[in-house]
């Protein structure tokens, strides 16, 4: 049966996947999870659905092999984010070797990759077996790849996330924190300074708090393959009418970390600005808040799985950090050695995205190669 991976990656695309949680209405996840299913079903692959949130389908198959080898997990998120700015954003073109389309980078592509390596892989005589999680909800909050985490164990594992505008190994990444910072004042008429506590005013100290940490931050030496973490305000809230000094003023704001930073240490970090505010003599009433945590990424470079996948794309292929978070600390975290690699391009949620089709045929001989060398052995 055909297992091309440019045809499956215009089918692929042709499906409005766009994540309901950022788009209000947006299609989700449930016509495209079905056609992976059936398309990976009728490659003889173990197929089974079910939903990470309602609504909302994993598909996890399974191209098993003998039972005495080692398992591999291959990973690709199915959802896409908004489509404003784009024409015609479902409807694949392809002008050279670019193929043009909402998903097709961020991140169809290597969803077709891995699926046409599981698909070959099910007609190999392996020791062990190769799982397919094509998963929702990556786009927001990963419900998938933590329903997944919690279901499957493997050896280890590969996210096909691009890494840029070439393929790349990526052994580390960034997470983040957001916070959401609440300022008290007191409400009083416009007219009656004396009786009122300005909340807005009150923020301001921390507006410049923050500007200031995120200075330290980015003189400090960080990681070495990510460089430092970051902070930055993100939204702010406050006030009710031009003649009434505000009661409340609400800050949010996200803190990008590195390996071996926590979110315990970036909540300190946070609590030592207010304190500081206070004790500069300014009457700060202040909460802090934490309302997501994602940690960050890394695998030691000696791990089989990044020796593998170097072997199998070549040791002058750089092996990197990127800044972006990814379902790749969610297996890490569940103890699945885990690595990036998948078809370079450009345009993540931009009006205006293309994947490299070149770059996508070489990614899927490179799954074989790992799938062979990782899985094929007693």
């Amino acid at each position: 049966m055909d297992s091309d991976p440019r045809d499956l990656l215009a089918d692929l695309v042709a499906i409005d996947s766009v994540n309901p949680r950022l788009v209000p209405g947006g299609a989700g996840e449930a016509e495209i999870a079905r056609f992976v299913a059936g398309w990976l079903e009728q490659r003889g692959l173990e197929v089974e659905l079910s939903d990470a949130e309602p609504g909302r389908p994993n598909v996890i198959a399974r191209a098993r092999g003998r039972g005495n080898g080692r398992t591999l997990l291959l990973n690709a998120h199915v959802d896409v984010v908004g489509v404003d700015g784009m024409t015609d954003p479902f409807r694949p073109r392809v002008d050279g070797d670019r193929l043009y389309g909402r998903g097709a980078y961020d991140m169809k592509a290597g969803l077709a990759a891995i699926m046409v390596a599981a698909a070959r892989a099910a007609g190999e005589d392996l020791a062990g077996d190769v799982i397919v999680a094509a998963v929702c909800d990556e786009e927001f909050a990963s419900a998938g790849a933590y329903a997944v985490a919690g279901s499957v164990t493997a050896d280890a594992a590969i996210v096909t996330e691009p890494t840029g505008d070439e393929i790349s190994i990526a052994i580390a990444h960034k997470g983040f924190t957001w916070h959401r910072i609440v300022v008290h004042g007191r409400a009083a008429h416009g007219s009656k300074p004396q009786e009122g506590v300005d909340a807005i005013a009150h923020m301001g100290h921390v507006l410049v708090a923050v500007d200031r940490l995120a200075a330290r931050l980015g003189d400090s030496p960080g990681h070495p393959l990510l460089g430092p973490g970051s902070v930055h305000a993100s939204i702010i809230e406050g006030g009710r009418e031009l003649s009434t000094y505000p009661d409340s003023c609400r800050l949010q704001l996200e803190r990008r970390t590195v390996p071996g930073e926590s979110v315990e240490m970036v909540e300190a970090e946070l609590s030592a600005i207010l304190d500081d505010i206070t004790e500069a003599g300014v009457p700060l009433q202040a909460e802090l808040h934490t309302t997501l945590v994602r940690e960050p990424f890394q695998v030691d470079r000696d791990e089989p799985i990044v020796q593998a996948a170097l072997e199998a794309l070549g040791p002058e292929t750089p092996v990197i950090g990127v800044p972006f978070w990814a379902d790749s600390a969610v297996f890490s975290a569940a103890g699945i050695p885990t690595v990036i690699f998948g078809p370079g391009g450009a345009g993540a949620h931009a009006a205006v995205e293309w994947v490299d089709l070149t770059q996508l045929d070489r990614c899927v001989a490179a799954l074989m190669d790992v799938i062979r060398s990782f899985c094929g052995g007693v």
